[in-house]
């Protein structure tokens, strides 16, 4: 008698519980204004970028030859980045040489970067010609970064400034 009592009350612990999650799921409709308020936040922080997206963000000059790629931000103590440090040539990280410039040398581009290419016809004829293409990201990416940076100067001007020390043991 005792197992039947004990299943019959295992059985309606089992069966009822779907029945306490229905309930506490439909209850919480206070819960419903903060999504409201944290995609108030969202807008407000809408045309801003994440520093952690900006790191290896590629850099270009005027002629669209990429120079190198973001290395690192370097922030003052009140939060605002004094310096961005660039690495500049090498291969794979290897013989790569990082200067430090001011934020306001870069200019940060939210359209792709657009090369030239060489375009060839369906019967083997090759043709030299202005035919554009575009890298980078598509026009609807995420707000939080953009696709790359701007800045004047060759590789050869960038690899001549002096390079970009942590500390002395670098």
């Amino acid at each position: 008698m005792q197992k039947l009592l004990a299943a019959a009350l295992l059985s309606a612990v089992v069966f009822s519980a779907p029945a306490y999650a229905q309930t506490a799921q439909t209850a919480q409709p206070s819960e419903q204004a903060a999504p409201a308020a944290g995609s108030q936040e969202k807008m407000m922080l809408k045309d801003n970028w994440r520093a952690s997206k900006l790191m290896g963000l590629d850099v270009y000059n005027d002629a669209n030859e990429k120079l190198g790629d973001i290395n690192e931000l370097i922030l003052d103590k009140n939060g605002k980045v004094a310096a961005v440090v660039i690495g500049v040539g090498g291969f794979l990280g290897m013989g790569e040489h990082d200067i430090a410039v001011s934020m306001d040398k870069l200019k940060f581009m939210e359209e792709p970067v657009r090369t030239s290419a060489t375009a060839t016809t369906t019967r083997g004829e090759t043709t030299t010609g202005a035919a554009t293409s575009t890298t980078g990201r598509s026009a609807d990416t995420n707000d939080w970064m953009p696709d790359h940076a701007v800045m004047s100067g060759t590789k050869e001007q960038l690899k001549a400034m002096p390079q970009f020390k942590y500390s002395d043991h670098n």
